[in-house]
């Protein structure tokens, strides 16, 4: 999983590395600690290879009280190694994360994806995703 994650944050922060020590010191404090909200699907080999994972929060609305719609699932991120793409462990993670949903009693599932993530749009549209159109993405840097 450091590995994973070690590889994750090259992806997004266009081929800067960042220190095996502190992705598994925020993995085990943050991501699979105790108090973490997150819940991690992680799709691996049979020798333990992880292959991909997905990271999801499951929500109440704050201004939908009806129980049929208040539980949301929110989808924080769904990645696949590059050594392990096209091979349907995307499709295998994403469906997983549809069954924990239903199974906790989610009326959705709320993600975003950056615009020029082409291939993404078209994974997530297999899928039947809706793009929203009344949402935008904002971000307050601190």
């Amino acid at each position: 999983m450091v590995d994973l994650l070690c590889e994750l944050f090259e992806y997004y922060n266009h081929g800067q590395s960042v220190s095996r020590e502190d992705v598994r010191q925020h993995l085990s404090e943050n991501l699979s600690g105790e108090n973490s909200t997150s819940k991690l699907l992680v799709a691996h080999t049979e020798k333990d290879a992880v292959m991909g994972y997905a990271a999801n929060s499951i929500f109440h609305s704050l201004d939908d009280p009806r129980p049929q719609y208040n539980k949301q699932c929110l989808l924080k991120e769904l990645y696949v190694r590059n050594a392990y793409r096209n091979r349907d462990i995307g499709a295998q993670i994403m469906k997983r994360v549809i069954q924990v949903a239903r199974e906790e009693g989610c009326a959705r599932i709320d993600w975003n994806v950056k615009t020029h993530n082409y291939s993404g749009i078209r994974f997530y549209k297999r899928f039947r995703a809706e793009h929203v159109e009344d949402r935008a993405s904002y971000r307050i840097y601190l």
